[in-house]
């Protein structure tokens, strides 16, 4: 078991620090209450681990952050929470289900975003919008992909082709073909 140093300074001034010091570890930690803040400190050989409280905020700062609990975490702000890592991933898991609302605009952006669903995906909307704004639109169905809606236009502003490497058909109550050229057959 180390030895360790530990002491009380009291001053009208400063206010009361009591550090214990490990000589062995090479640790020394500090709790100062000065009137306007209560500081904790943890020095070691390379790292060094500090909260600080006042009225109004608690700030942490450290190497590492982890909190721990057997049931719930809540986390409640009148105004804002941020999240972010500067420099690593982030990774948002549950166990069970996962909800996200806002009753306001959601924005999701990144370099590359996938979004997948091992059993169903559904995207509903009042007005329901995918673009490409760069290079090529793919919907795709490994075994059917329908399109449909009361009204439904399909549009080129160049080409537009209707391939079909099996039956096509073409049917409705009434049919239109127009075009300046319409050629019929191989």
């Amino acid at each position: 078991m180390p030895k360790l140093v530990c002491t009380l300074e009291m001053s009208k001034d400063k206010g009361v620090t009591i550090t214990v010091a490990n000589a062995n570890d090479e640790i020394t930690q500090t709790i100062t209450m000065n009137g306007t803040s209560v500081v904790m400190k943890v020095a070691g050989k390379q790292e060094t681990s500090t909260l600080t409280q006042t009225a109004d905020a608690i700030k942490i700062a450290c190497k590492d952050f982890e909190v721990v609990a057997t049931n719930s975490i809540t986390l409640t702000a009148t105004k804002t929470i941020s999240l972010e890592s500067k420099e690593g991933d982030t990774t948002l898991t549950s166990g069970a289900k996962l909800t996200q609302k806002a009753t306001g605009d959601v924005a999701i952006s990144g370099a590359n975003t996938t979004i997948t669903a091992t059993t169903a995906a559904k995207l509903e909307g009042g007005t329901a919008e995918v673009s490409a704004t760069q290079s090529t639109l793919t919907l795709k169905g490994t075994a059917q992909a329908k399109l449909s809606g009361p009204s439904v236009t399909v549009s080129a502003d160049a080409t537009l082709s209707l391939v079909s490497s099996g039956v096509a058909s073409l049917e409705g109550a009434s049919t239109t073909i127009k075009g300046s050229l319409i050629k019929a057959g191989p």
